[in-house]
Order: structure tokens, then C-alpha cells, then sequence
């Protein structure tokens, strides 16, 4: 499984946002798929909002790749 870690300037960012800094997608179009088909787990959980606040801590895992905020 690949590891990225994301380091982020602000409070949080949104999900759909850190799928496309982290390079696991080309598009928004792309993260909203794979979100909305349950294809991302945050911090363990299934998450299908893209609109969901990460934080610094929180862990992104989709298939082959899993993304720590920092």
C-alpha cells in the first residue's frame, strides 16, 4: 500500500480537495466517484461526503493508497 502524507496550512480540508492534493485523482469529478461509492474510509469509517472536514491527524484510506494529514 502506497503512504502519502499531506501536510495542510489551514484548520482543515475538504476531502474531495485532499484526494486531488495528494495526486490519488486527476479530477474532482474523479473524487466525487470514488467518495460517493463508499470507496474511501476516514479514520476507519466508509465516508461519502465530499464535503467532509479533515483534519491534521485524520487518515484517508482508498484502495492501494492511504493519506495521513499533518
Amino acid at each position: 500500500m502506497e503512504k502519502i502524507t499531506v501536510s495542510i496550512t489551514t484548520e482543515f480540508i475538504k476531502l474531495d480537495s485532499l484526494l486531488k492534493l495528494a495526486n490519488v485523482v486527476g479530477s474532482g469529478g474523479e473524487a466525487k466517484i470514488l467518495i460517493q461509492e463508499g470507496e474511501v474510509l476516514i479514520n476507519g469509517e466508509p465516508c461519502t461526503m465530499r464535503g467532509k472536514k479533515i483534519r491534521p491527524g485524520d487518515v484517508a484510506v482508498l484502495p492501494g493508497v492511504e493519506i495521513t494529514v499533518e
